[in-house]
C-alpha cells in the first residue's frame, strides 16, 4: 500500500478533478440537489477509502462513476424500505414565484421551462436509458467508458442509449414543435 500522503496526493490528482461530472450525474439519478450533494459526498468518502483498489492511471472517472451509480442503488433500495414523512402544511405553495423574481423574469421563467420540461422527461426515462443518456449525451462519455462505469456491455450501452433517446424524442416532439425548434410532420 503506498504511503499516507502519496494515496491522499493520488487521490487528489487523479479524482477530485471529476467532482463536477459526479454532481451532474448524481442530480440526474437522485432528481435533487441537496440528495445529489450527499450521494456525491458518500461517493467521494467510499471512493477514498477504496482508494487502494484503483489502479492509478487507468479511467478514475468510470470507476468514481461505477462508485456512484452504485451508492445510488443501494440507498434507493434502503430508502424504498423507509416509510416518507411529509408535512403538507409546511410546503410553501408560491415558491416559485420567488425563484423567479430577478432582473428578467420572463426570461429566465421560459428559459426555466424549457429546461426543466427536458430534463423532466430525462428523469422520466426508466432507469437503465435515463443512466446512459445522462452518462453520453449530458456528460460526453463514450460507450466503452460507459459500459466500464456501468458494468454492461458496450452493446447493451448503444442499445439503452437508442432507445432512451427514441423515448425522448416521442415524449418532446411535440414540445419542440410548440417551441419552433422543428417544423410539424404534416409541414405546419
Amino acid at each position: 500500500m503506498a504511503h499516507p500522503s502519496t494515496a491522499a496526493a493520488s487521490f487528489e490528482r487523479e479524482a477530485l478533478p471529476h467532482l463536477d461530472v459526479l454532481y451532474r450525474v448524481a442530480l440526474r439519478l437522485a432528481g435533487d440537489p441537496s440528495a445529489a450533494e450527499d450521494l456525491v459526498q458518500d461517493t467521494m468518502l467510499r471512493a477514498f477509502r477504496g482508494w487502494s483498489g484503483y489502479r492509478p492511471g487507468t479511467n478514475a472517472r468510470a470507476w468514481l462513476l461505477t462508485i456512484l451509480r452504485n451508492t445510488f442503488i443501494n440507498e434507493y433500495r434502503r430508502r424504498r424500505r423507509e416509510p416518507i414523512a411529509m408535512d403538507i402544511e409546511a410546503a410553501e405553495p408560491h415558491a416559485i414565484y420567488r425563484d423567479v423574481a430577478d432582473a428578467d423574469p420572463e426570461g429566465e421563467f421560459f428559459s426555466r421551462i424549457v429546461d426543466t420540461r427536458i430534463l423532466e422527461a430525462v428523469d422520466r426515462l426508466p432507469t437503465p436509458f435515463r443512466e446512459v443518456v445522462v452518462l453520453s449525451d449530458m456528460e460526453g462519455l463514450g460507450y466503452a467508458e460507459i459500459a466500464e462505469s456501468l458494468g454492461i456491455p458496450v452493446g447493451t450501452v448503444k442499445s439503452r442509449l437508442f432507445r432512451g433517446r427514441r423515448q425522448l424524442q416521442r415524449e418532446l416532439y411535440d414540445h419542440a414543435v410548440e417551441m419552433g425548434y422543428i417544423k410539424s410532420r404534416d409541414g405546419r
